[in-house]
C-alpha cells in the first residue's frame, strides 16, 4: 500500500516539476514574441510570427502543488527561476508543503492524545 503512496507522489512531483519548465519556456517565448512585434506597430504576421502556445494558469500550477506536488513546485522554481518574485509562489508553495507534511504525520502517528 506505501508502495501506491510513494508512486503516486513522485508522479506528481515530477508532472508538477515539469509544468513548471514548461511555462517558463513559454514565458520567454511569448516575450520574445512580443520584442519582435514592437508594440504598437502594426506589422503583416508571417507562418513564423504566430504567437507562442499559451502559458499554464497560476491556478494550474497551484492545483498540481495541491495535489501532492508541492515539492516538485518548489524544486520548478529553483531550477527554472520560475515564479520567484511573486509573493503567492515564494510564501505559498512552502505553506502547502508543510500543511501536506502535517496531514501526513497525522495520518501516520494520529493526533497527540490529552
Amino acid at each position: 500500500m506505501i508502495w501506491y503512496f510513494v508512486g503516486y507522489a513522485v508522479l506528481v512531483n515530477l508532472v508538477t516539476f515539469v509544468l513548471f519548465g514548461i511555462d517558463k519556456k513559454r514565458a520567454k517565448q511569448h516575450e520574445a514574441w512580443q520584442r519582435s512585434r514592437g508594440r504598437g506597430r502594426k506589422k503583416q504576421t508571417s507562418e513564423r510570427e504566430k504567437a507562442p502556445r499559451p502559458r499554464i494558469p497560476e491556478k494550474t500550477l497551484f492545483i498540481a502543488a495541491i495535489l501532492g506536488g508541492s515539492i516538485g513546485a518548489m524544486a520548478g522554481m529553483a531550477v527554472f527561476h520560475h515564479k520567484t518574485r511573486k509573493a503567492a509562489f515564494r510564501w505559498g508553495m512552502p505553506l502547502i508543503l508543510v500543511l501536506q507534511l502535517a496531514v501526513i504525520w497525522v495520518a501516520l502517528f494520529g493526533l497527540p492524545d490529552r
